[in-house]
């Protein structure tokens, strides 16, 4: 009985955590380069720009295409959908590349992903904005597949360093492991439930920001601490490796598939490094290493939680 209401308490704290922005939040971009003008759309839903103070210039006023200013503007609802359409002029013109900046996430939540389509003629270049990655350039020259899946692949590995609550909780995970055969069951639980949460984040009618996703996180770390330290034959660890793989699955939700090319191998890497450096650790050591987890994790979550 202990253990069911020790993960009632966990499903609780999950819930509440995921009081303060949707799952996934996503808007999209399309801007269109015509010499030294053009012409850019916003689509965010309704639900998102409603509680944004005047949407009607705070959205736009997001943006900074360049050099470019804006001249013209207009925005409205469209099935469910904001709408906002600006016109931009250049001093010059941009044949190569156009520096941007997104900063939606400052009006909108926290864990705001921005998906941007540039133009020019019959090139085309995507780039994906957030609070971590606000500034990028686009390139108006076809970049190769290679070139497309590399780019992405570094961005995608960029998150992942970026989340240290989750690299945490790998490297717990790698002590929790008792042998080379759960470590790899660990593994493959984690990056399953990772594959499974990314389509289905779009779809949970469920609210967790960010800073409340790491906060989960911390807490799972400080679980797997308190199961080494108290249970060191505890059976319950697979079930925290889930909620990780899922936690993390949303957080990659609203980013191109090609992003994980670039995640899963630094994920998996920093897994079997500290799985095999514990497993040769000596036994005397597994207790003050999982009191240091337990004390990172409480306040990776205190941290995230208050500020």
């Amino acid at each position: 009985m202990r253990r069911i209401n020790g993960w009632s308490l966990w499903l609780s704290l999950v819930l509440a955590a995921s009081a303060q922005a949707h799952v996934v939040s996503i808007s999209t971009g399309e801007l269109h380069m015509d010499g030294p003008t053009a012409v850019f759309e916003l689509r965010i839903p309704m639900y998102e720009a409603a509680p944004v103070p005047h949407p009607e210039t705070t959205l736009l006023a997001q943006f900074r295409f360049g050099d470019g200013h804006l001249t013209r503007s207009n925005c409205h609802e469209e099935e469910g959908t904001y709408v906002c359409r600006g016109e931009y002029e250049f001093p010059g013109l941009h044949p190569d590349s156009l520096h941007v900046e997104c900063t939606l996430f400052r009006v909108t939540v926290p864990n705001h992903i921005h998906i941007l389509t540039a133009n020019e003629g019959t090139n085309t270049d995507q780039e994906v904005f957030d609070q971590r990655f606000y500034s990028g350039e686009v390139r108006f020259h076809p970049p190769s597949p290679a070139e497309k899946l590399a780019r992405d692949a570094v961005d995608g590995a960029g998150r992942v360093l970026q989340n240290a609550m989750g690299l945490l909780f790998l490297v717990g995970l790698a002590l929790a492991a008792r042998s080379a055969g759960e470590a790899m069951v660990f593994g493959a639980l984690f990056f399953a439930a990772e594959g499974v949460a990314r389509p289905l984040g779009p779809l949970l009618p469920l609210s967790l920001s960010a800073q409340s996703l790491e906060a989960v996180l911390g807490l799972t770390v400080a679980y797997l601490a308190v199961e080494i330290l108290f249970l060191p034959e505890g059976r319950g660890r697979w079930v925290v490796v889930v909620i990780l793989g899922l936690c993390h699955g949303f957080s990659l939700a609203g980013l191109p598939a090609a992003y994980l090319i670039g995640a899963v191998p630094l994920q998996a890497l920093v897994l079997i490094v500290p799985a095999a450096a514990a497993l040769r650790m000596p036994a005397g050591w597994r207790r003050p290493a999982a009191a240091l987890l337990l004390a990172a994790g409480l306040g990776g979550f205190a941290v995230r939680m208050w500020r």
